[in-house]
């Protein structure tokens, strides 16, 4: 037994191979004009590894791409075509809070999208502690 433990462990098998990336979706707005535009971009994204599927969307100018990959490289290979592209920055209307606050508004996103934006906190607290009872400089200001 000791010689035949001792063999196995130089036929033992091990694998270095790092963690795997998590399976994610990543969309990208890239401007696109044409059908060549729009093969360039799929077939430069199709061919990354770990890429599982790739959806383009010319109308919405949006790259939908799935598979064991990450964010930035695919941004990377998209830019390498010569095309602007940038991380999808919408989100429908429905699940903003606050649709209406500023810049959140945009005329190129696609109808029913607005960008995600944090509303500032508003300054209506500052305004009515100047003329409070419990403000002690409320007198001078008036």
């Amino acid at each position: 037994m000791g010689a035949l433990d001792y063999l196995s462990n130089f036929c033992a098998v091990t694998t270095t191979r790092g963690k795997r990336k998590p399976m994610q979706t990543v969309e990208i707005k890239v401007k696109l004009d044409c059908d060549g535009c729009e093969r360039r971009v799929k077939n430069a994204v199709k061919n990354m590894k770990g890429v599982r599927s790739v959806e383009v969307n010319r109308k919405q100018h949006r790259v939908t791409v799935s598979g064991f990959i990450d964010a930035s490289k695919v941004l990377k290979r998209v830019k390498r075509t010569g095309k602007r592209a940038e991380l999808w920055p919408y989100v429908p209307h429905n699940l903003v809070q606050y649709p209406y606050a500023p810049q959140a508004y945009d005329r190129r996103a696609p109808a029913g999208f607005v960008r995600n934006v944090v509303p500032a906190a508003p300054h209506e607290e500052g305004i009515t502690y100047l003329f409070s009872d419990d403000n002690p400089h409320a007198c001078s200001i008036m």
